[in-house]
């Protein structure tokens, strides 16, 4: 098109600024994405106080892709003529002029979805180390732990053995009692009389409910027990920058709810970076509250990515009397160094998440191996000298007596084979945690460890129906891996056949519901 006035081709030099404006706005999104919105899902994912999150940080992405947004739906400026300079007021051609708002609703659209994925993409991938962590530690977990038959040997079960922990030098139960399920004092009792002196509670679980359950368990016998909580409220973990008297205060909160004066133990919970191991505020509080008499050790409790990086520091500042550690057969091969540092230092090391999610459905036809699998668990953990005692989760009755009948007894061979046998069985339905080497192999960027999670859910928990709903929603399904060349086969170190397991997912999730 050409000037009406001189003939001279006309131009529209704005719209090249435009788009390197809107250009640029999507990129200080991704970036705000990466920074702020990955250091808020951190945050989430560590368990920080969910009610104190600065939800700006989630903000200020979406705050620039609205920008962008708008920037990319603003009309064109009418063309000009390069010699003249003045506007041309003719329709811009048949193309161009049919539908100008369509087309700059349609560009606007496309702005929202790219920065939003991508957005989100940043945000996650920030992340990525806690997605592995997260589907085995802090999902919905099935009561797994039970044995399928009980044996009459276990009744009346009782603690045989007592070790010392570490420079606190308090002697422990070697297998103790997470709180994390404790609805029923009535659990906790029994574990006191038969026993049992580590207590592990916190104020997130069950918002409050377990301290106080705990609190009703001990009473009347407080100097029985060697008591241990965490550094939050109900809504979750404490913020580094949180006021030093509302740390006390929370800290008196658990102390009411626990009818007691004093706390054994108190840890920065499921820590995963070193600015809140180091804390100042946390710890300013902690002397505050040993000077008062209120707390006597201070611990940390971590099972996240960063785990090796977390301890070690937590053993070179000097200032940690515990650590409580996720520590289970066939995890961490390369870990015990960390064990023997603490060892050396004289830092107590508290085992937890011993039982690796165990699925006794696998181990049903051998009905005797199923029964004995925990405490094989716990003996293979315990035969390290190294580990204090464990902690692991007592919900009921039954729990008292299984897990109790381990104590004090001596890792055996058979043990050890049954363990192998398990992770044997298991090796073509179970992710290990903390893995996730399969994953850059698939030329479809499919979600491996959450299709086999789902397929597990069907096939070894009987969740059906939550296992096919979980599959569906997915973006990307196996279907994927029918006509593929299957570059993940060996791929995976604890010897899963990916595609044959992918494909039988496809299989399961695939069926309609059964009523």
């Amino acid at each position: 098109m050409t000037c009406t006035h001189c003939g001279t081709p006309l131009v529209t030099g704005t719209v090249r600024l435009r788009g390197r404006i809107v250009l640029l706005l999507l990129g200080l999104a991704l970036a705000a994405a990466w920074v702020l919105g990955g250091g808020f899902l951190h945050d989430l994912a560590e368990g920080l106080d969910r009610s104190r999150l600065p939800v700006w940080k989630l903000t200020v992405p979406l705050v620039l892709v609205a920008v962008a947004m708008v920037a990319a739906m603003r009309r064109r400026t009418e063309p000009r003529c390069p010699a003249c300079k003045d506007p041309v007021w003719r329709p811009l051609g048949v193309r161009e002029a049919a539908h100008p708002a369509r087309r700059a609703v349609l560009r606007g659209v496309g702005v929202v979805v790219a920065g939003t994925v991508g957005g989100f993409a940043a945000a996650v991938g920030r992340n990525r180390g806690w997605i592995r962590v997260g589907r085995d530690f802090f999902g919905r977990e099935p009561e797994l732990t039970d044995a399928p038959t009980l044996d009459p040997a276990w009744k009346e079960a009782r603690i045989r053995r007592y070790r010392r922990l570490g420079r606190t030098g308090a002697q422990v139960s070697d297998i103790s009692m997470g709180c994390g399920q404790l609805r029923d004092p009535a659990v906790a009792r029994a574990a006191l009389e038969r026993g049992v002196t580590y207590f592990d509670t916190a104020p997130d679980y069950s918002d409050t409910a377990s301290e106080r359950a705990l609190g009703e368990a001990i009473r009347g016998r407080r100097q029985d027990v060697f008591l241990a909580t965490k550094f939050c409220r109900a809504e979750g973990h404490l913020l580094n920058e949180t006021p030093v008297p509302e740390i006390i205060e929370t800290v008196e909160g658990s102390l009411r709810r626990l009818g007691t004066d004093y706390i054994d133990l108190i840890h920065i919970h499921s820590c995963d970076r070193l600015d809140r191991l180091l804390a100042p505020n946390i710890h300013e509080a902690f002397d505050r509250l040993k000077a008062q008499g209120k707390v006597r050790f201070l611990g940390v409790s971590t099972h996240t990515p960063n785990l090796e990086e977390v301890a070690n520091a937590a053993i070179d500042s000097g200032r940690f009397d515990v650590l409580m550690l996720a520590y289970h057969y066939g995890m961490w091969p390369s870990f015990g160094h960390i064990l023997a540092k603490a060892k050396a230092n004289d830092v107590a090391v508290v085992a937890m998440k011993t039982l690796k999610g165990a699925k006794h459905t696998n181990l049903a036809p051998f009905r005797r191996e199923a029964g004995s699998y925990a405490q094989s668990a716990f003996r293979w953990v315990l035969s390290n000298p190294d580990v204090s005692c464990l902690v692991v989760s007592f919900a009921k009755p039954q729990h008292v007596d299984e897990y109790l009948a381990a104590s004090g007894t001596e890792l055996t061979a058979a043990d050890e084979a049954r363990l192998r046998a398990y992770d044997t069985l298991v090796a073509g339905d179970y992710c290990q945690p903390h893995c996730g080497i399969c994953l850059p192999s698939c030329p479809h960027e499919l979600p491996i460890h959450d299709v086999l999670r789902y397929r597990m859910y069907a096939k070894d928990y009987g969740w059906e129906r939550e296992g096919m709903r979980l599959y569906a929603a997915l973006e990307r399904d196996a279907r994927q891996c029918l006509g593929c060349p299957a570059p993940c086969a060996g791929s995976c170190p604890h010897g899963i056949p990916i595609r044959p397991a992918m494909l039988d997912a496809h299989a399961t999730l695939r069926l309609p519901l059964r009523a």
